[in-house]
């Protein structure tokens, strides 16, 4: 049998005629023990590797000098069960890194800097963010601000309707999906504090910005004052036949400017032209529709820097609930079917837009994607007929996603039982009863809450407290009857992200939900906030008796499967586990038990090959 002993671990790699490197990874063979070391990047053995895996002392008979010894071939018997290429050296092997790779999941690549070639390796690939100090329930939800939910694959697009993402994760249809857009709204919360500040052009306002249009046939295009809105507002039409009455009910017997609207049997457009424009790439539109039937559009032309041949367009159609459409370089989303003769702000992430269409085009053929700094707005037209106000383009609108999101809560929560129920059915392993559409997830009420108490502290609106206060509701009712707590032992309270049968208890999910709880606890208002603290005392208490169970000694478990089904414990993936770090690690700065702070940093050293101690 094959025992590590103590070594350093060596590179090796083999440049022949193909002047292809093959990466190996270097075992010190003896029968001592299992312990080996990495070495370090200065000593004079990792060099000699170095220096052999260019060649000096390599022949074509695959035997080389490595101070002094020649290289081998030999085979390699893994655990008796099958045999793999090896090289030996003296009494030391070399095993190729594609296979240690996949055999012991670690990671590893070959870089050069200023000439040298290094070749990386690391445990794991995850990623550990810092707390920036103690956690701010105000401020920036734990590292949020590196997220781009939106850029996600299993992100379909975002609805022109809502202003929210739409989900493909359990359903390749698409479906709104509370903790995505909950996430969503609070990734661009947080980048609003660490972003710089946007960068805004007003293209046109009616009033003191004002843009080159150019026409069409006989469009139309006038200034209308909208006292509501104590501004003046562009009134277009470029329909065949229209009327003034509908715009001067709708303007609430505002005073037209130019109240007469051209009539124009020939087709006919309008738009502002010589953008040319890059980075700003968030267009805005405060838009009032005054067409019966709908119909009322608007298009942006976007030109790709690198072949500017090649046009796309992004239209925008009220009337339209489909969520989105892409023909060959033409894409549409809708815009909604009851938008006539209402007020609508619209922002839109014109690159995001454009990159979802482009990898879901009718002939469901995808393509490469491209980059922000890549794309030019040329053109912005309009057609139909309506007014508009406060065309904007800007480098970002975070604080406008964030509240697309915080809307999208307040008007899908069931208001009875506080929730926002999830629309597909989720299995989440054998030996668990199937969750039936329209279930609750612990990580979704809290990521809402969470959303709702900042969008509250942000603007005083009480609708964004109160559906945040209803949002508890389901952390007092039983996983068995519709809710999401379970109790561990019939005696610790747990939330499920999953509310199963048997109970799962999944760790990241029940965490998101008490910095949830926390956030509501710390925002709300005395009268309000008194049962989100005593819900958020009742986790944490849990979380402190039950945190060991998710260790392995060399990584943490996922949930707890192994105690309530009795089969084999389901192991975090790496970013799974350094979630459970990040959590932990912020978590420490609101509650300095020990046990937080100690499974935290033995967490982390996990991801750096330490192990537990053995017997």
């Amino acid at each position: 049998m094959l025992f590590f002993r103590s070594s350093p671990l060596r590179l090796f790699m083999i440049c022949g005629f193909t002047a292809v490197f093959i990466l190996t990874v270097t075992f010190w063979i003896n029968c001592s023990d299992y312990a080996f070391t990495l070495p370090s990047s200065s000593s004079a053995s990792s060099m000699a590797a170095l220096n052999a895996a260019n060649g000096n002392g390599v022949g074509g008979n695959n035997k080389g000098s490595y101070y002094g010894e020649p290289f081998e071939d030999i085979e390699c018997n893994i655990n008796a069960e099958y045999i793999i290429s090896c090289k030996k050296q003296g009494s030391e092997v070399y095993l190729p890194f594609s296979f240690i790779q996949k055999y012991f999941e670690v990671y590893g690549y070959v870089s050069q800097q200023s000439g040298t070639v290094r070749f990386e390796w690391s445990h794991s690939h995850g990623k550990i963010n810092k707390p920036r100090g103690t956690y701010n329930p105000r401020g920036i939800f734990m590292y949020f601000d590196n997220y781009n939910v939106e850029m996600r694959d299993r992100v379909k697009c975002i609805s022109g309707i809502d202003g929210v993402p739409i989900s493909t994760q359990w359903s390749a249809d698409g479906y709104f999906y509370a903790t995505q857009i909950a996430q969503f709204g609070l990734s661009h919360y947080s980048k609003n504090f660490t972003d710089q500040e946007p960068r805004r052009r007003v293209l046109e306002n009616g009033d003191d910005e004002r843009g080159t249009w150019t026409s069409t046939g006989n469009s139309s295009l006038n200034v209308v004052y909208f006292p509501d809105k104590y501004s003046n507002c562009v009134n277009f039409s470029t329909l065949t036949t229209t009327t003034t009455t509908t715009l001067t009910t709708l303007a609430k017997k505002s005073i037209l400017t130019s109240s007469t609207i051209n009539q124009s049997p020939e087709p006919s457009s309008i738009s502002i032209t010589n953008l040319n424009h890059t980075l700003d790439l968030v267009l805005s539109i405060d838009l009032l529709t005054l067409s019966s039937d709908g119909g009322t559009s608007f298009t942006v032309r976007l030109q790709h820097s690198h072949t500017p041949e090649k046009i796309f367009n992004l239209t925008y159609v009220t009337g339209s609930d489909v969520l989105i459409h892409a023909e060959n370089d033409n894409i549409e989303y809708g815009l909604g079917t009851r938008t006539d003769g209402i007020w609508r702000h619209i922002v839109r992430d014109l690159f995001i837009d454009l990159q979802k269409g482009l990898q879901f085009q009718s002939s469901g053929e995808k393509r490469k994607k491209i980059r922000r700094s890549e794309i030019r707005i040329l053109e912005i037209s309009l057609s139909g007929k309506g007014v508009f106000d406060n065309l904007t383009l800007a480098t970002s609108d975070h604080m406008a996603h964030f509240f697309d999101a915080a809307e999208w809560l307040v008007k899908n929560q069931n208001k009875t039982s506080g929730g926002w129920p999830i629309p597909v059915r989720r299995k989440l392993g054998s030996g668990f009863l199937e969750l039936a559409a329209g279930w609750y997830s612990a990580m979704a009420q809290g990521h809402a809450i969470s959303l709702l108490a900042r969008a509250y502290h942000a603007r005083g609106t009480r609708k964004y407290l109160k559906a945040a206060v209803n949002g508890l509701k389901l952390f007092k009712v039983p996983s068995y009857q519709g809710g999401i707590q379970a109790k561990f032992l019939g005696k610790y309270v747990w939330y499920e992200e999953y509310p199963t049968q048997p109970p799962s208890y999944v760790l990241n999910g029940f965490i998101y939900s008490l910095l949830g709880l926390f956030d509501l606890n710390a925002i709300a208002p005395l009268n309000y906030s008194t049962e989100a603290g005593q819900l958020f005392d009742q986790g944490m208490i849990a979380l402190k008796k039950m945190l060991t169970l998710y260790d392995t000694g060399s990584g943490s478990t996922y949930d707890l499967r192994h105690f309530s089904l009795g089969i084999a414990p389901n192991l975090a993936r790496w970013d799974y586990h350094a979630t459970h770090v990040n959590q932990l690690l912020l978590l420490a700065t609101i509650d300095k038990d020990p046990v937080i702070k100690a499974t935290a940093e033995r967490w982390k050293d996990y991801m750096r090959g330490i192990r537990a101690q053995h017997n």
